[in-house]
């Protein structure tokens, strides 16, 4: 009887305690967000990240009525800035704008990376996806994948690709893509984007395989060649561009995705809010509109199958990364 007793009371003060904390959450969640919430870009002003950062947090406010603000955190690649989330207090009030760049290529390429996307964040949802583009300088005499395959093995290691910087896409999806077509070219890494593009026009640089959004206005003028695009099938930006599948010398899909990501212990209440005010972002004419204008196209996922995306975009490209030796060394 006194066995019975205690675990009684045992029982009936574990009840008490789920009653509390589920108390607890709920009033956290009446009461959240009671202040301004910090999205936190892990790169540098100006960049896609930070734009599209800057576009969600506008619509962020104005769902939530409080200010949402920017803060970029730059430092070793997205490292710092996304240490940074996983690190902070799991409230809701310090979000990651995370992306493919930080949530699986660290992942993939980093030995001893100091925070594992999997565990330490929560998917609130995602935005948005981009394919790449293979640019080509306009006077390179090559006008398709085959052309320039050719060109590239008459001159081998001569040829040069640019990127972003050592360990960005533009770097690990021109590796991939110019080894699994058996080419033998140089990389050469710049500070951004912006300067292999310059760098292009100058005609000093002769390939960079870059975001829809920062390649089409170069395809469209005529200033650079558009050789093939990473989506499944054509873009309607650049309809007259093949997918790299359908040319059929190379197998080779991906999208630059972006999305919004919270420390992992933050409490189902608040994940519920944020992910509710995500969904609308996305659902939001404007903010599609914009995304659509830029090349790329919202990217819906359930919630249910948000981490599972996660995980397979990591063990896809970690795969690749180790089959075709790309390296940050």
């Amino acid at each position: 009887m006194l066995f019975g007793m205690t675990a009684l009371r045992v029982a009936g003060g574990g009840a008490c305690f789920a009653a509390a904390t589920l108390c607890s959450l709920a009033c956290h969640a009446q009461d959240f967000p009671s202040r301004p919430i910090r999205l936190i870009v892990p790169q540098a002003p100006g960049g896609g990240t930070d734009i599209l950062g800057r576009n969600v947090a506008q619509k962020l406010g104005e769902l939530l009525r409080q200010p949402a603000i920017v803060e970029n955190r730059t430092g070793a690649g997205s490292l710092v800035g996304s240490e940074y989330v996983a690190k902070a207090p799991a409230d809701g009030y310090t979000l990651l704008v995370g992306g493919i760049f930080n949530i699986v290529m660290n992942k993939a390429l980093i030995k001893n990376i100091s925070y594992d996307p999997l565990r330490d964040f929560v998917p609130l949802g995602f935005t948005s996806a981009y394919p790449f583009v293979l640019l080509a300088r306009s006077d390179l005499p090559v006008s398709n994948l085959a052309e320039l395959v050719k060109y590239a093995k008459d001159r081998p290691g001569r040829l040069t690709y640019g990127s972003a910087g050592i360990g960005t896409l533009q770097h690990v999806w021109g590796t991939i893509l110019f080894r699994s077509l058996g080419m033998d070219a140089l990389h050469v890494p710049f500070k951004g984007a912006a300067a292999a593009h310059q760098e292009m026009m100058a005609g000093r640089l002769d390939l960079l395989f870059d975001n829809m959004s920062a390649s089409k206005q170069y395809v469209q003028s005529g200033r650079l060649k558009g050789l093939v695009v990473s989506s499944a099938g054509r873009s309607g930006h650049l309809p007259e561009v093949p997918a790299i599948n359908e040319t059929g010398l190379a197998k080779f899909e991906g999208e630059s995705w972006f999305g919004l990501f919270a420390p992992a212990a933050t409490p189902a209440p608040v994940v519920e809010i944020l992910r509710k005010a995500l969904t609308g972002i996305v659902a939001d004419p404007e903010f599609t509109a914009r995304i659509e204008r830029d090349g790329g196209r919202v990217l819906a996922i359930p919630p249910r199958e948000q981490h599972r995306f996660m995980q397979e975009e990591i063990e896809r490209w970690t795969k690749l990364v180790a089959q075709y030796g790309v390296t940050v060394d």
